[in-house]
């Protein structure tokens, strides 16, 4: 005999179908808020060791930049240290300069010649004085060209004037100081050159010495 259901089975079929869904939907959410939670985690960890990172960097930064400050201020002692030492070998150079100058200037005018004024600018040496002649003017520059200590003489101004008996002409004259004891610097680099090599000197020979005369033998 055929059995016949006639209970609303469609019904029942369609509540299990959302009894399901409502499941399947449920375990999404959780399995979505878990997975949400450990990303979160993650990212602020990441985050977190980021952030102590950047703080350690930090302090290194701090720590250098304060190197960096007593690097600078050592520079700065250092520069004026160099500086003093500088003024003090240029003091030393010219004391021993302002002697060979004045020497200079002694044994350098000639009769007929007399100073009045000496006047230092730096290397510039200004000289002013009375002569009987411009010859005389002459032979004073020449002088100090060839006086080691001073170069480069310009005679400015020399004209006729009364004055001084025996000495009519007034001059004026500029000479720039030199060392003839500094090294030399003939290509110009800032680098003083090296000294010339001493000359080999030639080699000697020694006087031939005479060959002893040949003794002939006695014919018996």
């Amino acid at each position: 005999m055929a059995r016949i259901n006639l209970l609303p089975w469609r019904a029942e079929r369609r509540k299990q179908r959302q009894k399901e869904f409502a499941a399947m939907v449920g375990a999404s959410a959780v399995l979505a808020v878990v997975l949400a939670f450990l990303l979160v985690s993650y990212y602020n960890g990441q985050i977190s060791g980021q952030e102590a990172r950047n703080t350690f960097l930090r302090e290194q930064i701090a720590q250098v930049d304060k190197q960096i400050d007593e690097i600078k201020a050592l520079d700065e002692k250092k520069s004026k240290l160099l500086a003093r030492k500088e003024v003090i070998e240029q003091l030393q150079a010219n004391r021993s300069k302002m002697v060979h100058l004045f020497d200079s200037l002694v044994r350098t005018i000639p009769d007929g010649v007399v100073l009045t004024s000496v006047k230092q600018e730096g290397d510039k040496l200004t000289l002013t004085g009375r002569s009987q002649s411009s010859a005389r003017v002459s032979d004073y520059m020449r002088m100090l060209e060839t006086a080691g200590w001073m170069t480069k003489p310009e005679l400015s101004i020399i004209e006729a004037r009364d004055g001084e008996p025996g000495l009519p002409y007034s001059f004026t004259l500029t000479v720039m100081l030199a060392n003839p004891n500094a090294p030399k610097d003939e290509n110009g680099d800032g680098v003083p050159d090296a000294p010339a090599p001493e000359a080999a000197a030639p080699a000697t020979t020694a006087p031939a010495t005479p060959a002893a005369p040949a003794t002939g033998g006695t014919a018996s």
